[in-house]
């Protein structure tokens, strides 16, 4: 069984709107090396939408990027990507498959049959998934930057306390900081 791992941008005050941030070469090729480490990808109906937009124009060279750019979008085309939505059936983006049934049955089956791992990548699927006690690893990207205001990461609040315990820690030249934590014992 593979774990589930939630990864997201996040700056200091807890801001996860996917404007902010750093987007380098040094913060793609991160995602990208931790794409290659899991085997699928699971995500709300919106990142979904945000990402099929522009990630297959990019994976199939139809839009100009940099190098690590390419990179990550040529790795996440080939990722299985399950999605999570009430109201759209048809993801036609490449590995795409909408995630049925009930939602804590259907994650743990896709975590059952991906050994390397899933990674969930939407803040609200990711809060709901941690609810449901699904969440194994926290794998954030931590940006030098206050920007007072959301979405902000857990909004919303959960029911009880997550304790943590410290895997891995990197600070990036660009001042954002990597951090890996797993569900303490």
């Amino acid at each position: 069984m593979g774990l589930l791992t939630f990864s997201i941008n996040v700056t200091l005050d807890g801001c996860v709107d996917h404007r902010e941030g750093i987007a380098d070469d040094e913060t793609h090729a991160h995602y990208t090396r931790l794409l290659k480490e899991n085997g699928a990808m699971v995500w709300g109906r919106t990142t979904y939408e945000m990402m099929e937009a522009y990630w297959p124009l990019v994976a199939r060279g139809e839009v100009e990027a940099p190098q690590a750019l390419r990179e990550w979008a040529v790795t996440l085309e080939g990722m299985p990507k399950y999605v999570v939505s009430a109201t759209r059936t048809n993801f036609p983006w490449t590995n795409s498959h909408h995630l049925t049934g009930e939602l804590r049955a259907a994650v743990q089956e896709i975590k059952d049959r991906t050994p390397d791992g899933v990674l969930v990548g939407s803040g609200k699927l990711a809060m709901e998934l941690d609810r449901l006690d699904l969440i194994d690893e926290y794998r954030f990207l931590v940006h030098p930057m206050i920007t007072g205001h959301g979405p902000t990461l857990f909004h919303g609040g959960l029911a009880s306390t997550r304790r943590l315990e410290l895997v891995a820690a990197q600070p990036l030249s660009n001042g954002a900081v990597t951090v890996h934590y797993r569900r303490a014992a």
